[in-house]
């Protein structure tokens, strides 16, 4: 047991994509008994293989534990910024925060809640607010589940400047994530906005009220 919880504080420590060699190497630990506890780690839920098949992450039951203790809510004024987007967009507009490569919703729209948030924060590929983190951290061209490559996601959101998905949590629905940046063009957050299909493949003026929001988030946040 306490071999188990020092190989997923390692991971938790290291962040999203760390290998069991590297693992092994930290804790002084053979790399059979390392391999062995990784595999029932996975096997129960506690840590899950990247979709680039590179290295391992906290899984979906860590996540579960997380959220029994949540997220520090973001500053009043960020608040009073994210009601304004969202009276003048119709769909769910949500913030999220970056730590250590991990996601965390720290505001959600209690009027459009999220579909599946264990699989957004644990599948990055899965929802425009993960696509930003896949982005910024840069990925193989490994396939995902919607028949995409992780590759093309990335090259599509840096080319893009922001991410979107559709039909990969609810068919007929997606979403729109805008980066938030510190001072040093790290990215620290973003605010995403969930609707229909048709408005994610054709936001018009929803895309540039979510950026300004963004810019404004961003004076807030970091």
């Amino acid at each position: 047991m306490h071999s188990a919880l020092a190989v997923l504080e390692e991971v938790a420590a290291r962040g999203a994509g760390v290998t069991a060699r590297e693992i092994s190497d930290a804790l002084g630990m053979p790399r059979a008994t390392t391999y062995r506890l990784i595999n029932l780690l996975v096997q129960e839920e506690y840590l899950v293989r990247m979709p680039d098949l590179t290295g391992f992450t906290l899984g979906r039951k860590v996540v579960q534990l997380a959220h029994l203790v949540a997220p520090s809510p973001p500053p009043r004024a960020a608040r009073e910024v994210m009601e304004r987007l969202r009276s003048g967009i119709r769909g769910g507009v949500h913030l999220a925060r970056y730590d250590t490569d991990r996601i965390a919703v720290v505001d959600v729209d209690d009027d459009f809640p999220l579909s599946d948030e264990n699989r957004i924060v644990r599948d990055w590929d899965a929802s425009a607010m993960g696509r930003l983190l896949l982005a910024e951290r840069g990925v193989s061209a490994t396939s995902t589940r919607s028949g995409h490559t992780l590759g093309a996601i990335v090259e599509e959101t840096r080319r893009a400047g922001f991410a979107r998905q559709v039909d990969e949590l609810v068919p007929g629905f997606g979403c729109l994530a805008v980066p938030i940046r510190d001072e040093r063009g790290r990215l620290v957050a973003s605010v995403s906005f969930a609707a229909p299909r048709s408005r994610i493949e054709d936001p018009g003026d929803v895309l540039a009220t979510l950026e300004a929001g963004a810019d404004e988030l961003g004076r807030l946040l970091v």
